[in-house]
């Protein structure tokens, strides 16, 4: 069952600090205002209105450490039209997230030995 509600500004800052990250222009990728909500949100995985037949691969990858300590691995992806896709959130244990990430508290480029 689709969760369909507007986008939350935090959503909307963290798609363009990702996409800045890549040096990529937010303008060339446009977000919907509406999104719908996997799992009813309880990860804060979100579908960003691209073409869900044809995924296209991974944007950038992220992670984050919620407020009860266990990791988050964030991912922006796109479609096959270059169009963005998701923004997918899977907490390792599969609880719920309990705070949103804010772009300060990302981390990029984890080492195995980390």
């Amino acid at each position: 069952m689709s969760n369909i509600r507007p986008i939350r500004p935090e959503e909307v800052d963290l798609i363009h600090f990702l996409l800045e990250k890549l040096e990529f222009d937010p303008i060339d990728y446009p977000v919907s205002e509406m999104v719908d909500e996997y799992e009813g949100g309880k990860m804060g995985s979100i579908s960003l209105g691209g073409d869900v037949n044809a995924y296209a691969g991974d944007l950038i990858q992220a992670e984050y450490v919620d407020i009860d300590n266990t990791p988050v691995v964030i991912t922006l992806t796109q479609d096959t039209n270059g169009r963005l896709l998701d923004l997918d959130f899977w907490k390792v244990d599969f609880t719920k997230l309990l705070e949103y990430p804010t772009p300060d508290r990302l981390i990029f480029g984890k080492t195995p030995e980390e």
